[in-house]
């Protein structure tokens, strides 16, 4: 089998109508607009309604992909969801979006990494069209975050939302795609980010609800100077891979995870602030679709155009690390 390197061929955003404004959140906690702002860089996110599934705005997303590729459902090998919010534990939310999609000729799984999940799902669909084993991938990043938040826990409710990017994959045909990836696990920082209960190590209980154990918990400062730190270092391993710096890079996508946390780290990586991407205001925090939305932003903006250098990085519980070194395809957009 022929190795072509992977290149994105379409992308779709969707967030839910719903918007909640820092305003909002003041009549639930003990905060302010300022307050919120000042420290997070946040003004607004989306919420889903009630009930709403994680599936349901992955189709949104998968949908206008599909529809900018002139692409059947029918002709996709294998999709890949990121999600920390899955429908359901078990079957996988990718199993329920193959089958709300009509993508009958696709095998499916989800990956689980929380605000890096995104990075590593195209990591690994990368793998998929490079050995020649498939030719058409759906990778998709989407969370509903409002359904494990705590709107009654200050320093985590004001830092979601919900949304979902999708992205598909297909060989490419010039030097354009996917160069190179870098990824780290470092699993001493999981007490940091997570949901205590609802796994096999405590499973659900009256006490445990009770407990409001199946929510996010978050050790806040912690999480800053770790995300702070290997934003930058990720890429940098990248960039001397490659011997490049950053000043080659053309646009820096980091997970939108606190605007003080991208800035620190993309001056530490030595980028200019023009070329770092940053939707945060508008949508919190949505986990594993912030790099998606945050591509949908930079085109909107007029600031991603083929054949530029990007990076994408995040940082996520796990605590896990994703960095890749992209040279953009251009996509169909509107």
């Amino acid at each position: 089998m022929s190795r072509k390197r992977a290149r994105i061929s379409a992308l779709g955003c969707h967030v839910p109508d719903r918007v909640v404004k820092n305003a909002d959140l003041e009549k639930m906690v003990d905060t302010t607009d300022e307050w919120i702002h000042s420290r997070t860089g946040i003004r607004e996110r989306r919420r889903a309604e009630p009930g709403t599934p994680t599936s349901e705005i992955a189709l949104n997303a998968s949908r206008k992909a599909l529809d900018l590729a002139e692409m059947r459902a029918s002709d996709i090998d294998l999709i890949i969801v990121a999600t920390i919010t899955p429908d359901v534990p078990f079957p996988a939310t990718a199993c329920i979006l193959q089958d709300k999609l009509g993508a009958s000729r696709a095998w499916c799984f989800d990956v689980s990494a929380a605000c890096s999940g995104f990075i590593y799902a195209l990591t690994i669909g990368a793998q998929f069209i490079e050995t020649g084993a498939h030719r058409k991938i759906l990778v998709v990043g989407a969370d509903v975050m409002s359904a494990i938040v705590d709107y009654e826990e200050r320093s985590t409710c004001i830092l979601f939302g919900d949304g979902a990017g999708a992205v598909l994959l297909e060989p490419a045909e010039d030097e354009t795609g996917i160069l190179d990836f870098y990824h780290e696990t470092d699993g001493w920082g999981a007490p940091y980010l997570n949901m205590p209960a609802g796994g096999s190590a405590l499973s659900t209980s009256h006490e445990t609800v009770d407990q409001k154990l199946h929510f996010i918990r978050q050790d806040g400062r912690q999480i800053f100077k770790y995300a702070t730190r290997k934003m930058a270092e990720a890429p940098q391993i990248l960039l001397a891979r490659h011997g490049l710096t950053a000043a080659d890079i053309d646009l820096y996508v980091a997970h939108q995870a606190n605007a003080r946390i991208i800035d620190a780290a993309a001056q530490r990586l030595g980028v200019s602030p023009e070329k770092v991407v940053k939707n945060i205001e508008r949508y919190g925090n949505t986990t594993g679709a912030t790099i998606p939305l945050a591509l949908g932003t930079a085109l909107d903006e007029g600031a991603l155009e083929k054949g530029d250098l990007m990076v994408l990085t995040s940082v996520g519980a796990g605590l896990t690390v994703g960095a890749m070194l992209v040279r953009w395809s251009g996509v169909p957009w509107k």
